[in-house]
């Protein structure tokens, strides 16, 4: 009896270890899954040449520009020119009227007339001493004044007819005929818009980054696509106290006329020497809070194909699609260009350049 309750009971219990058994393989942790190969494309780290460029942004400023306006008072009798119009040094623009100074002046012309021939007079009669030396001396000094008082007159008729001071663009005209003006009082502006300047500032840092004669490249978002090449032309010697700027005025050529003063301008000094950089498509930066890396591209050791080597690199300036690395990566090794973002350090990876996009110094928009 007691033979056969321990056959049972150890029947009992190789069930229970073999259920045991079973439920225990079912519940142990899967072995490790490995992630398959994650699809990239790549470019290769390269060594280019770039020129060395300060940005900044300005104004564009006429190289002459003034208010027209009258020296003298009058009514406005005639108007010489149009709204807008380009005019020469010298163009007559308007002429005030003169019609009270044109009657003083041929009373001057006779007074001065009358002058000269009493001097002639006097003179014969000094020298037949007639007259005394002092007579002689009041006659000359008579022709002296009406000679001065002549020229006066014509000078306040010369000032009726307000002139181009220099060629350039007339503005909107401000006055009308019959009007009459003050001294100063406004006619038009007077804009001479070729060249053309932009003034612009930089930081103190930047002190040796402009000099005169440096080159410039501007844009204008009103002309998208266009460029606009000029030089620098001078410097303030002070900086501004306030923001530790210094001032920068460059001068373009504006035969057309498509620079206005008071645009908005994008500038770009470009400085004579070069510098030597190792470039990669801006695609290949993995920027995160705590660092920039990249993921260079390498052989996996035991020989299953490639893997990334995650690398934090420092960055310099963009040109481009390209972005220069400054430390991190040697010109020839091959980075991860597209899908970064699913990548970690050690991943295996498959190239595909298949459908890879190219990446540009100078990218040009898909309809341009």
């Amino acid at each position: 009896m007691i033979r056969a309750f321990l056959i049972v009971l150890g029947l009992i219990g190789l069930v229970f270890a073999a259920i045991f058994m079973v439920k225990a393989k079912q519940f142990a942790p899967a072995p490790p899954m490995a992630f398959p190969p994650a699809a990239v494309t790549s470019a290769k780290a390269d060594s280019q040449t770039w020129e060395q460029t300060v940005k900044a942004t300005g104004t564009l400023s006429a190289s002459r520009g003034v208010m027209v306006s009258s020296e003298v008072p009058g009514t406005v009798s005639e108007i010489f020119f149009e709204s807008g119009q380009k005019v020469e040094k010298g163009d007559l623009l308007i002429s005030l009227d003169d019609s009270t100074e044109q009657a003083q002046l041929r009373a001057a012309e006779a007074s001065f007339q009358l002058a000269a021939v009493n001097l002639k007079r006097s003179k014969d009669l000094l020298g037949s001493r007639t007259i005394s030396q002092s007579e002689f001396d009041s006659a000359e000094a008579t022709a002296s004044q009406a000679s001065a008082q002549l020229e006066q007159i014509k000078s306040s008729i010369e000032k009726k007819r307000i002139v181009a001071p220099f060629s350039g663009t007339l503005g909107i005209r401000l006055v009308d005929i019959g009007e009459y003006i003050s001294p100063g009082t406004a006619i038009a502006s007077l804009q001479q818009l070729s060249p053309i300047y932009v003034d612009f500032s930089l930081p103190q840092k930047q002190l040796l980054s402009a000099d005169t004669g440096y080159p410039l490249e501007v844009t204008i978002d009103s002309y998208p696509g266009a460029s606009f090449r000029g030089e620098v032309e001078a410097l303030n010697p002070d900086l501004d106290a306030a923001t530790r700027t210094f001032r920068v005025r460059g001068i373009l050529p504006n035969e057309d006329g498509k620079l206005r003063p008071g645009m908005f301008a994008s500038v770009k000094v470009v400085q004579p020497e070069p510098m030597e950089i190792v470039a990669v498509p801006s695609t290949a930066i993995y920027y995160q809070a705590y660092g920039n890396s990249v993921f260079v591209i390498k052989p996996a050791e035991d020989g299953s194909g490639s893997v990334v080597e995650q690398r934090f690199v420092e960055l310099g300036k963009t040109k481009g699609d390209f972005v220069a690395v400054l430390k991190g990566v040697e010109p020839g090794e091959e980075v991860a260009t597209a899908g970064v973002f699913k990548l970690s350090n050690g991943r295996n990876v498959v190239v595909d350049n298949s459908k890879a996009i190219e990446a540009s110094l100078n990218p040009q928009p898909d309809n341009a």
